[in-house]
């Protein structure tokens, strides 16, 4: 079929045809696998949230992948819902009728305190709370029912920022004695400096693991520092950091605090801050205002009712470095949620803990 002097060049000079026809197999095979996942399952299809104008790049872009799986927590919360009981008037009140009652809860009819507990023993994990006066976990969750009372009830501009949602034990605990995503001081992370160089250039949890300040938290959440990037003003007289100006060293700081709050919340630096303009409070977004309530809240957590606890927890349950108490920061209650629990309303069924006052049953 081929001319004779062709099948001669052949004959002499003889060619691996098997090795490059295997390279473009595999290759072509790789393309269309490639092209199938990309058309067929849309792995990598993404959403946005716009929390801006249009074409300054401010939106939230997530995988749709990611949007259509709830929050886990939200089964597990909804597992230990009960309907709260209209008193009547005439019942038993718990204070009479049961011991080790938590202040402020004698009042709840027998009724409504059984079925709170059972709720709070799912919610934290804790099988016996309550039971023994003297076991530490008994003074600690009265305090932490106080704490819970006054986040549904002083702060609401937070908490209740989009609509009713609250918040209960379990938001932060999901059935664990201790819940995850609390935080203790790590400084210094370098034991042979000083200054700066002590708190910074480690991969720590508290860092978002980059070279970044690990005492952010410390900081803003618990010292109440203001957050500082830089000066507006150009060739401002003084030392940056010293003379009531940022230095490079608070931009860094902050740049820390701000990594950790988008990984807390999944989101991006746009969806609090206006991307042409990220330090003037003018040009902010709604959220940023939430976020701003939101840290003094935390500061008044962790000052008024976290860090006074030390005392009474063992010393297992407290810092590895310095010996301090569990703190909350955003993490501890949105587990990487833009809302705890994705704004399931958690305190409906609880009034008992939306108030330090008498619980409203809606009669």
């Amino acid at each position: 079929m081929l001319p004779n002097w062709f099948n001669k060049w052949n004959s002499d000079n003889p060619t691996n045809i098997y090795g490059p026809a295997i390279a473009i197999g595999v290759v072509g095979g790789a393309v269309l696998v490639a092209a199938w996942l990309v058309s067929a399952n849309q792995s990598s299809a993404v959403d946005s949230l716009q929390t801006g104008p249009r074409g300054t790049g401010m939106s939230v872009p997530k995988f749709k992948s990611d949007l259509g799986e709830p929050d886990p927590g939200i089964a597990g919360y909804m597992a230990t819902r009960s309907d709260p009981v209209v008193p009547q008037g005439g019942e038993e009140l718990a204070g009479d009728a049961r011991e080790n009652v938590p202040p402020g809860l004698e009042g709840l009819t027998v009724e409504n305190y059984d079925r709170l507990l059972a709720a709070m023993r799912q919610w934290t994990g804790i099988p016996d709370l309550f039971e023994d006066m003297d076991n530490y976990q008994t003074s600690v969750g009265y305090t932490m029912i106080g704490m819970t009372q006054n986040l549904n009830e002083n702060w609401d501009g937070h908490v209740n920022a989009n609509a009713e949602v609250g918040v209960t034990c379990y938001t932060c605990h999901r059935g664990q004695p201790v819940p995850s995503d609390v935080w203790f001081d790590i400084s210094p992370v370098n034991e042979r400096v000083e200054g700066w160089g002590a708190v910074q250039n480690r991969v720590t949890p508290l860092s978002s693991y980059t070279s970044l300040p690990s005492d952010a938290l410390q900081t803003y959440l618990v010292d109440g520092e203001s957050i500082k990037v830089h000066d507006l003003d150009s060739r401002v007289e003084g030392v940056p950091g010293v003379d009531d100006y940022p230095g490079i060293q608070h931009a860094e700081r902050t740049y820390a605090f701000m990594n950790y709050i988008s990984n807390s919340l999944g989101v991006n630096c746009v969806f609090c801050h206006n991307s042409r303009a990220f330090y003037d409070g003018a040009q902010v977004t709604p959220q940023w205002a939430t976020e701003t309530l939101g840290i003094q809240m935390v500061q008044e957590l962790n000052n008024d009712y976290l860090i006074p606890i030390a005392g009474l927890l063992p010393e297992n349950r407290l810092g590895p470095k310095n010996g301090d108490a569990p703190k909350a920061a955003c993490r501890t209650c949105h587990k990487g949620y833009q809302q705890p629990l994705q704004g399931t309303n958690v305190i409906k069924d609880w009034p008992e803990l939306a108030t330090t006052g008498d619980p409203d049953y809606g009669q």
